[in-house]
């Protein structure tokens, strides 16, 4: 395609996307829930083409010289289609949020004055990789009532289609458009740019990617974007704590999988439990071949840890999100060092405190500005699925429009609605 083409290619798709948007937005729950079902079937029913549409993408990707964490990624397997399947038969048993009254209050005038959730229109959802997000950001956008346009990376490009066109077979079978849900046809980079800049027609902008990604996006945009960049999420051991919670917590924090965003990736320790808690957890990490990037204070703690391998943290190290088996240390005076660290190096995504001191829990919960925060549980745990919102669109650090996990209310807005009796204003 040349650079015409993709322009006007793009705003067909905008087009298309703003009218299927208005028939979603009145589609009934029964009929969107029918669509979710539908999906779920046709999910099940296609395992094995999908395995053949995906062997394509693996094969390209292996040729290309692709790194093995991202080859993993690309993978449908018959038991990733089984999840997201089971996630749209989830959200398909929610209760449906849009149109739903909230706040009606009585005002001295004599009218009543409530808000009403809505959807927000056309968003637009621009990821790498993972090619299961494309049923997650479509299942979502059906139940919100919305309708999206979805640009997948272009190692998925086979995946992403196959799955594309079983939603759009799904929606007219249900008597939904086909263009409520549109997959970018082609690989070309230039479509990003364009669907950016068209306020006119996408109402937001969800990129769902690595940080250069998203900070080009977030640069260049006319629309409105939900992002987050960074995932330097903290577990803070306090004193007092019950150590042996505190053990199992951080090391679950950092070592169930060192790729998501959710993963700790800095441990602070006050400084009355540092010489009881950091050789424990130091033992469970030397274990584990987890490097620890310390301050001089919890580096000579942990130094008697057999096999430990023991780095000087950097001041760029308080602000790095590792993903990997990596993860910065550092002993802090107690609360207050704690929660001024956290604001200052962190990346207002998900903090934890472990303690027993009720007081303290709660300055952790009010003054740490993150999307998410924590009292004796694993950062693992901010995940749309684990808060039940039955399925996320991804994790905003913005304070707008949505914050934390977005499932379906963060999909949608809220307008003022006012009822009356033929009052007039004096």
């Amino acid at each position: 395609m040349n650079a015409l083409n993709i322009a006007e290619y793009t705003q067909t798709l905008g087009m298309q996307a703003k009218a299927a948007s208005a028939l979603m937005a009145k589609a009934s729950t029964a009929t969107k829930n029918a669509a979710l079902k539908r999906l779920a079937a046709l999910l099940r029913a296609n395992v094995e083409s999908l395995g053949q549409d995906n062997a394509r993408d693996l094969e390209r990707a292996v040729a290309a010289g692709l790194a093995a964490p991202m080859v993993d990624r690309l993978r449908l397997t018959p038991k990733v289609i089984d999840t997201v399947a089971e996630g749209c038969e989830q959200l398909a048993a929610m209760p449906d949020v849009i149109g739903e009254i909230i706040g009606m209050k009585q005002q001295p005038s004599g009218i009543r004055v409530g808000q009403m959730r809505v959807p927000i229109g056309v968003f637009g959802m621009i990821f790498e990789s993972r090619p299961n997000v494309t049923i997650e950001a479509a299942s979502l956008s059906i139940k919100s009532g919305n309708a999206c346009i979805l640009r997948g990376g272009s190692e998925a490009i086979e995946s992403n289609k196959a799955l594309a066109r079983l939603v759009q077979q799904a929606l007219v079978e249900s008597g939904l458009p086909a263009d409520a849900v549109q997959l970018v046809q082609t690989t070309e980079r230039e479509v990003v740019g364009q669907l950016i800049t068209m306020p006119q027609y996408v109402d937001v902008i969800i990129p769902r990617g690595g940080k250069s990604l998203i900070e080009r996006i977030s640069r260049d945009a006319k629309v409105p974007v939900i992002k987050h960049l960074d995932g330097n999420c903290h577990t803070y051991v306090d004193d007092p704590c019950d150590l042996d919670m505190a053990v199992k917590v951080a090391d679950n924090a950092k070592t169930n999988k060192y790729s998501p965003c959710n993963a700790s990736e800095s441990l602070l320790v006050a400084r009355g439990v540092a010489k009881a808690f950091l050789p424990r957890i130091g033992a469970v990490f030397a274990a584990k071949g987890v490097e620890m990037r310390c301050d001089a204070e919890g580096r000579a703690i942990l130094a008697e840890v057999r096999g430990a391998n023991l780095k000087e943290a950097t001041e760029q190290d308080w602000y790095e999100e590792f993903l990997a088996p990596i993860i910065s240390v550092k002993v802090v005076a107690g609360l207050d060092e704690a929660i001024a660290h956290i604001n200052h190096y962190g990346s207002h995504h998900t903090d934890a405190i472990i303690t027993r001191d009720h007081m303290h829990a709660q300055a952790f919960l009010r003054e740490v500005d993150s999307g998410s925060v924590m009292v004796n549980a694993s950062t693992r745990f901010a995940d749309g699925f684990e808060y039940g919102l039955g399925a996320e669109i991804g994790i905003s650090t913005d304070k707008f429009h949505a914050r934390g996990p977005v499932g379906i209310e963060g999909l949608t807005s809220l307008k003022y609605v006012v009822l009356g009796d033929g009052e007039i204003r004096n």
